[in-house]
């Protein structure tokens, strides 16, 4: 008779934390994408847009994308084989600047490609343009993070495309009331919107691409802003149940993970060429192939729903937490066509 107890006692406890994780559980996702047609899913895109900017804070500022000035400061300028570098400071929010980098062809005839060229924890705004070089007045320094990032700004600055680059490093919130995550996406945005006031570039080939939180603002930066014609997400495809151990939280910020996870964010690129690469050799408990095919079996969907699921690509290389620079310039060369 005792032992009959204490198996129901033994049953309740597990249906009752079964029901609480069942509970827990529905709050978490709330907006995962569910395949549908096309039509559903760009509705279920504008949808989580509209959730997404009030949570990152930019509410306010995106019906202002267009219409905040430039008042771009030529800082400094020099000559590089192949491309021009200049050195600006542009209007970012109205009370608050940005330096970019920004690399014009030499030869050619625009309107030329775009890309938007993102570092990571560690970098410096120079840091996709060299691989530990010396890049203009900057020195060379072969500590310096740059060295995973293979040079890939200056790769594409020299096949014919105007490139930018701004530093989104930070981990202070500059502006009361904005968020982390918020201001580094609205500085890419900026970066966006000026490349597109520039005569020399063509307004339908602005793509994207980064390594590392550079591959996670490149997801953030396509998946938000749909001028964004591809994007190459590097080391950076995962799951958010993996990011909550052993990583910066940086990338965490209220009301996240109740509405997605990152297959999902990834899926509002959708359906616009995506890569994204992740390394063989990558430690343990980081940015593995494994959880990266996990996460593209969720993205897929989406791009299958506008016929394109063979536009979403997971590029796995042999190499560690870095860039394949073939395979980056292949894709930008195959999406944008310099």
């Amino acid at each position: 008779m005792f032992a009959a107890m204490r198996f129901l006692r033994l049953c309740l406890s597990i249906s009752i934390l079964a029901a609480v994780s069942c509970a827990f559980g529905a709050e978490m996702r709330t907006m995962r994408y569910q395949q549908c047609g096309p039509e559903e899913t760009q509705k279920w895109q504008s949808d989580l847009r509209a959730k997404l900017f009030p949570l990152l804070k930019l509410d306010d500022l995106v019906p202002q994308v267009d219409t905040i000035p430039f008042d771009a400061k030529e800082t400094k300028t020099w000559e590089m084989p192949g491309f021009t570098v200049k050195e600006l400071k542009i209007q970012s929010t109205p009370t608050r600047k940005i330096d970019v980098i920004l690399t014009l062809p030499k030869e050619g005839k625009g309107p030329f490609p775009a890309v938007v060229c993102i570092g990571g924890h560690g970098s410096r705004m120079i840091t996709p343009y060299t691989n530990g070089e010396a890049f203009g007045p900057y020195p060379a320094n072969r500590k310096d993070a740059s060295r995973i990032y293979k040079g890939f700004g200056s790769e594409l600055a020299k096949s014919g495309y105007v490139t930018i680059s701004t530093l989104v490093s930070q981990h202070e919130v500059y502006e009361k009331g904005r968020t982390l995550m918020g201001e580094r996406l609205w500085d890419l945005i900026r970066c966006v919107s000026y490349l597109e006031s520039l005569p020399e570039v063509d307004k339908k080939r602005i793509g994207c691409g980064g390594l590392s939180l550079g591959g996670e603002m490149t997801m953030w930066l396509a998946a938000m802003d749909t001028r964004i014609a591809c994007a190459d997400s590097d080391g950076f495809l995962t799951v958010m149940d993996q990011m909550e151990k052993g990583h910066c939280m940086c990338w965490k910020f209220d009301g996240l993970r109740e509405l997605v996870d990152y297959a999902d964010i990834y899926a509002l690129a959708a359906p616009r060429p995506l890569e994204c690469q992740n390394g063989r050799k990558e430690p343990p408990g980081s940015f593995t192939p494994e959880l990266a095919k996990k996460a593209l079996a969720e993205i897929r969907p989406a791009y299958a729903a506008f016929g394109k699921e063979d536009d979403a690509t997971l590029h796995v290389h042999d190499g560690e937490h870095e860039i394949d620079l073939p395979a980056i310039l292949a894709f930008f060369k195959k999406n944008l066509k310099p």
